[in-house]
């Protein structure tokens, strides 16, 4: 375990803060745990699944799964080298012990049970350890209820049922349908077992302790295989990892969906109304989250990543839709929750209503994406090269409506970035279809829309009092999201891109290496982490090499404080140093993978020619 300083941060009002949790996951769920070893969310047997425990949300009513030791404690942390498995050192007066925890799984793949395994070990003295289980209600529409099933405590929630197996130093001392509580002694080398085994309309099997343990190992090595056998060959090699292991826990095993993150209504600000469910897949998260698997060389996520997207495309006849839910459906419309929120921040959102937005964007993501897959050796089938070609005219039709944009704004605009990812999405199109991979047919219409795309930004959405590409056109605000569509400027106007990308810094940055999404955007929310790496990774592959390193050398100083176990959030709040948004958050990961590939000394992809070969399978 790499070495973390010591902290002992205290609850505020019942919560701890966003940036002190870490994550453990298996590719189906993933848990949150706070420094006093409290499991303060955890959606089982599913990441979108309704909580098991839900502290976070609601630090009054709601779920969670603790063990720390009795009395005062420091602690540090960190992730087993490679590996989401993680280990906690915690001191006190009397004692230290390590906890080592872990969702586990098996060489071959998840296991058919959800298996939270929680090992402590004392290591000097003897501390008193406390166990608390305290059962979630799904915000107030279930009660949980206790079956002592042959001596084996059994909770039941919904259709969920949650399994308590314990060793047998630990003596429970409260039990009932909410919960249970108990306690046990550690010694030097004793060795004690927590877990929860959960399953959901299905029969709970009943594993052995000892296999159990052994699965914490197996997991582990699990792991360390895939972390081992990436093809990484750039700088930041530690922080690059370590996000590509954080981008694994939102890859969703079952399907090869990519989550947005793992988490749900964790506020952009406190006391704002920006507290959305991101547990579901968006077209353009998942995009740039296979983008940073191609870089990795992550060959089998990168494959069941792409073809769930197009196969879940094809199904919906076509059709482009925001996001969708992790098994291909249509995500559920917004509703609120009876629950406090973090700190009290209203409203809490289950669902979520961009799914019927008009994205522009998307069009860009997608043919970027395919180019991608492409460039690094692989085929695409028949299927999805009509696709491509589909999108490909959709964006010829539609490049002219206002639209939602990335941000998803309730304004429709001509917004700026949604122009500029119709134009990549054309050049795409185009690139793809000199070399064989799409039909060719409308190729000549493609190439004159492209024109039309990029004369119609530079007349209406360059500024020249600005000096700068606009938020959407006849607008004098600033939009971050640029930064992303840098290849636009690199092809098109690299003078323009790279002052535009300089008013950037100066102006949503405040003088700082991290930026805000957009103007106006200080007095509403915090730094948007994606936007300062999406920076970077521009100037970077513009040609502004030393800016990009000192920029990212500064992000990195800022984010990768005392504490952080890089589980990023969505955003942080330079002016409290705090954490906010959802966790983990794959815009924030993929987006330091990105950046530290463009330091290697660029992309690859989008620029290079493709090499010629014909879809499979075609006529």
């Amino acid at each position: 375990m790499k070495n973390k300083t010591f902290i002992s941060p205290a609850r505020e009002q019942g919560y701890a803060e966003l940036g002190d949790y870490a994550a453990i996951g298996e590719g189906r769920s993933v848990a949150l745990i706070a420094p006093d070893g409290a499991i303060d969310w955890w959606c089982a047997p599913n990441i979108d699944s309704p909580p098991l425990f839900d502290r976070i949300l609601d630090a009054g009513i709601g779920g969670y799964f603790q063990l720390v030791p009795e009395g005062a404690w420091r602690m540090r942390r960190g992730y087993r080298r490679d590996s989401n498995v993680l280990e906690t050192h915690y001191e006190t007066a009397s004692g230290s012990v390590r906890i080592t925890e872990s969702l586990n799984s098996t060489l071959a793949g998840r296991l058919p049970w959800s298996e939270l395994a929680r090992r402590v070990e004392g290591l000097e003295g003897t501390v008193r350890m406390l166990l608390r289980l305290k059962l979630g209600t799904r915000a107030e529409t279930q009660s949980p209820w206790l079956d002592d099933a042959q001596g084996i405590p059994v909770f039941h929630l919904g259709d969920l049922m949650a399994m308590l197996r314990f060793s047998e130093d630990i003596t429970l001392t409260d039990s009932g349908d909410e919960g249970v509580s108990g306690f046990f002694i550690t010694r030097p080398e004793s060795r004690s077992l927590v877990a929860l085994v959960a399953t959901e309309r299905e029969p709970l099997a009943v594993p052995p302790l000892a296999k159990i343990d052994q699965r914490i190992e197996t997991s582990d090595r699990a792991w360390r295989d895939w972390a081992d056998n990436l093809t990484w060959d750039g700088p930041y090699t530690d922080h690059v990892k370590r996000s590509a292991l954080a981008l694994k826990f939102l890859w969703y095993a079952p399907t090869g969906a990519l989550a947005a993150a793992a988490t749900a209504s964790l506020p952009e600000g406190l006391g704002g109304g920006k507290n959305y469910d991101y547990r579901y897949a968006w077209v353009r998260d998942a995009c740039l989250i296979i983008k940073a698997f191609v870089y990795l060389g992550a060959l089998e996520d990168c494959k069941a990543a792409f073809s769930w997207l197009t196969n879940t495309i094809i199904r919906h006849d076509g059709v482009l839709r925001a996001c969708y839910t992790l098994e291909g459906g249509l995500v559920p419309e917004e509703r609120f929750l009876p629950l406090k929120g973090y700190r009290g921040t209203q409203p809490v959102r289950s669902g979520n209503n961009a799914s019927d937005q008009v994205q522009l964007s998307m069009y860009g993501d997608m043919l970027a994406t395919a180019r991608l897959f492409i460039d690094a050796g692989h085929i695409l089938d028949l299927s999805t090269s009509r696709l491509l070609g589909h999108l490909a005219n959709r964006c010829a039709d539609s490049w002219r409506e206002q639209d939602s944009g990335i941000w998803e704004l309730p304004e429709k605009q001509h917004y700026t970035h949604s122009k500029m990812a119709c134009w990549l999405a054309l050049d795409q199109a185009v690139a793809l279809a000199d070399a064989g991979h799409i039909e060719p047919t409308w190729k000549g219409r493609w190439q004159r829309e492209r024109d039309r795309i990029s004369a119609w930004i530079e007349r209406h959405c360059w500024s020249e009092q600005r000096h700068a590409y606009t938020f959407y056109a006849g607008s004098d605000r600033l939009d971050a999201a640029i930064a992303l569509t840098h290849y636009y400027g690199s092809k098109v106007n690299p003078a323009r891109m790279l002052s535009t990308l300089g008013v950037i810094q100066r102006e949503l940055g405040e003088g700082g290496p991290l930026v805000y999404r957009y103007s106006g955007m200080d007095k509403e929310e915090s730094s948007f982490v994606a936007c300062a790496f999406w920076l970077v990774e521009a100037l970077a592959n513009m040609g502004r090499q030393a800016a990009a390193d000192n920029a990212m050398e500064e992000i990195l100083a800022t984010l990768c404080q005392t504490g952080n176990v890089q589980i990023f959030n969505e955003m942080f709040d330079t002016k409290t140093q705090t954490w906010r948004g959802n966790m983990p958050q794959g815009l924030s990961h993929l987006a330091l993978i990105c950046a530290a590939k463009g330091l290697a000394g660029g992309a690859t992809g989008q620029g290079q020619a493709l090499t010629r070969s014909p879809p499979a399978d075609k006529a």
